[in-house]
């Protein structure tokens, strides 16, 4: 068996190698891996690295959820698909699992022997239930009795009871048991869903100020006889599914009833996915294993078998990390400081000062408050005619829709282009919009067959001179919460060219308008591909011609296939490429005679690096593009997405900053092989640079001295 295995994978891998393109979900698995690596930093607390683990296990979950579940669209329907390294559907799968079986496993290393080990010397510790004293048993068994067994359900399934519907992302038990007085000895299985609206850890604070955290889970399962009077239980078995969450919206003309009904109808299909991932903690009874093997259609790969000595979900560990005893312990950012084009001195009323300069805001290292200042000064401001924004993810209790919402009541005219199709986020944004529209508000409801991802803020004010049009242009939601931990790039101005454009661009993702072009703005789904793939062309040109050239891009993802094509041209005709990619990149750099200019790094730290930069040398004259799109398929040609082109010197300036010391991070950068690995940037006798650190120490100064390709 060995035999006829070992020549299958080293075909595979030989597959994967030779190919120009690295695939799109094995890049996306290697960024989960630099996430977990984060767990690995003795220097960090253990809650922090709690919190990186915890994370890892969000992002899989997503990962399962969405990827895979896209990959099984395919199979189940027998549809044909390639992935961009060439291979087909099912040796993919098999690949793809083999290498989620690969992280899992790595998960659960890190968490039992570098992580739990560290738990008692910081006053806590996870303990079983067999772990507790009579005392703490007796307390536990009260709890449970008062509390979750009020709330358990089993259901059973046997031949006159149909399989239940299992929820996503949920720990679940299945109980395997037969009644006692059965001679046939039939086994029935009944499954209980654990409680998710109670807390995943009982506590218990010791005399020693050592907490307890004693898991629901095992509480349970020590008590779940209670449930099964009269019934010998054969086995307990604790387990979790993800099932096939993607899915896509069928166009329709009639956007405010058909389109809604859908997007509600497709949530709940969501819930009733098909599954693709069953974690199971170890030895499950094979009789059961049998029955869901059969009635999801899983076979062993889609199954991870968990030790008891970690967690089935460690996204639960958000509980330790979050308990107030342990505040001070975990990494705490330092304040926000003030924009470097807001001046110290003279007025702070925002309305003149943006009058007088733009303001460049760099998040988190300068807060969001000017612009969340901004917005609830218009909502009630005399002068302010109109406010017009793009929503994708709002913040839990938001000011920006209380702002709106309070425009509305002292009767502005409030555009809101809602964007319900935002993932995972749809059935908050649904909420949302619907409670904006009744206040007033004019609401639209994204566009059925795009997603509208650019964020933009237009407010318009009659002054006594004339009309000012207030513009904010960012790669980031308007979400104040995420504004702390992801760091993002946005622009305030009253430049009238700025203002003309997204007034104009307004006018064709709320309207039906066309036009002719932008004087500072790059659009898709319109032209943003060949715009972008133009001024590659453009430094490639340069270098043929001897002249100074040079690409500095930072992103979240690149996958689209006529843009690398383009950069891996740039690159023969000898243009430096530097990039700057957080999470997938389906660019293999380094390779010889294809991309040997090009430099690929990643930055994973204590902030989500989320900003887009679009640097592009231009012979000695820089052009710097800043906005919401990564260069992705879905961007270019199923998003609605903005970049900008920044004029201002000082401004343009700051931006070259950003990139410059991104690529001299040497302590939280990656570096991507040419295997599609990535490996720890050395710092090779350097002194440390931490951008999460030294942003907060720039200044015009250092903002003027920065450059790139020199």
């Amino acid at each position: 068996m060995e035999d006829t295995i070992q020549p299958k994978a080293i075909a595979v891998a030989r597959q994967i190698y030779e190919s120009n393109y690295l695939s799109r979900d094995l890049s996306w698995l290697q960024f989960n891996y630099r996430v977990l690596d984060q767990a690995r930093h003795i220097d960090r607390s253990i809650f922090d690295r709690l919190k990186f683990l915890s994370i890892t296990a969000s992002n899989l979950d997503e990962f399962c959820t969405i990827r895979l579940g896209s990959l099984y669209n395919y199979l189940d329907y027998n549809k044909e698909r390639f992935d961009y390294c060439g291979m087909r559907e099912e040796p993919f799968r098999e690949y793809l699992l083999e290498t989620i079986h690969q992280f899992v496993a790595e998960q659960c290393h890190c968490y039992i022997q570098k992580l739990k080990p560290l738990f008692e010397k910081n006053n806590f510790r996870i303990e079983g239930y067999a772990q507790l004293t009579e005392a703490d048993k007796a307390r536990v068994d009260l709890y449970f009795q008062r509390t979750i067994y009020p709330m358990l359900t089993p259901m059973l399934f046997d031949n006159y009871h149909t399989f239940p519907i299992l929820k996503n992302n949920r720990l679940l038990f299945g109980v395997v048991t037969k009644a006692q007085q059965d001679q046939a000895n039939q086994l029935r299985v009944s499954f209980i869903q654990v409680p998710s609206n109670i807390p995943r850890f009982y506590e218990i604070l010791h005399p020693d100020g050592i907490i307890s955290f004693v898991a629901i889970e095992d509480i349970i399962k020590h008590n779940v006889f209670h449930l099964f009077r009269n019934i010998e239980i054969v086995s307990i078995n604790l387990f979790r599914i993800n099932r096939n969450g993607d899915f896509t919206l069928e166009e329709s003309e009639d956007i405010e009833t058909n389109f809604l009904e859908e997007l509600k109808r497709k949530l709940q299909t969501r819930r009733t996915g098909r599954v693709v991932r069953l974690d199971i903690e170890e030895n499950p009874d094979p009789w059961m294993m049998r029955l869901l093997k059969i009635q999801w259609d899983l076979d062993d790969q889609n199954i991870f078998i968990i030790p008891k000595e970690a967690l089935i979900d460690f996204t639960g560990i958000g509980q330790i990390v979050n308990h107030a005893e342990f505040k001070g312990k975990r990494f705490q950012p330092k304040p926000p400081v003030k924009p470097l084009s807001f001046s110290e001195q003279g007025t702070h009323d925002l309305f003149e000062v943006l009058k007088e300069r733009d303001i460049l805001l760099h998040h988190p290292y300068n807060s969001m408050e000017p612009v969340l200042e901004l917005l609830e000064k218009a909502a009630y401001d005399p002068y302010v005619l109109s406010i017009k924004i793009t929503i994708y993810r709002l913040a839990k209790e938001s000011r920006i829709s209380a702002a709106l919402l309070k425009a509305a009541e002292n009767g502005k005219h409030v555009s809101v282009l809602f964007e319900v199709k935002a993932r995972f986020d749809e059935e908050n944004n649904l909420r949302e919009a619907q409670r904006l529209q009744k206040a007033g508000c004019f609401v639209i409801y994204g566009i059925s067959s795009l997603k509208t991802h650019t964020k933009l803020l237009l407010i318009v004010r009659n002054e006594p001179d004339r009309v000012y049009r207030y513009v904010h242009l960012s790669s980031g939601n308007y979400n104040e919460t995420t504004a702390r931990f992801y760091t993002d790039i946005g622009l305030l101005t009253t430049n009238e060219t700025y203002a003309h454009d997204v007034s104009e661009f307004f006018n064709v993702i709320t309207g039906h308008s066309q036009p002719t072009s932008y004087l500072n703005l790059i659009t898709s789904p319109r032209d943003m591909r060949n715009q972008l793939c133009a001024l590659v062309r453009q430094e490639a040109e340069n270098a043929r011609q001897g002249l100074p050239t040079g690409i500095v891009i930072k992103l979240n993802s690149i996958q689209d296939k006529e843009l690398i094509d383009a950069l891996y041209e740039a690159s023969q005709a000898g243009v430096p490429i530097k990039l700057i990619v957080r999470g997938i990149c389906c660019l293999r750099p380094g390779r010889s005679g294809l991309s040997e200019n090009i430099e690929v790094i990643s930055i994973v730290g204590e902030f989500l690096e989320h900003s887009r930069i679009y640097y592009f040398h231009n012979n000695m004259s820089p052009k710097v593009y800043i906005g919401s799109a990564d260069a992705m398929v879905r961007s270019f040609d199923r998003r609605i997405e903005s970049l900008f082109l920044l004029v201002q010197d000082l401004i343009k300036k700051q931006a070259i900053e950003v990139l410059e010391y991104n690529l001299k991070d040497n302590v939280n950068s990656y570096v991507l092989q040419e295997d599609g690995t990535y490996k720890v940037r050395e710092q090779n006798g350097e002194m440390p640079f931490n951008i999460h650190k030294e942003f907060y120490n720039t200044s015009i100064e250092t903002a003027h001295r920065a450059s790139l390709f020199q």
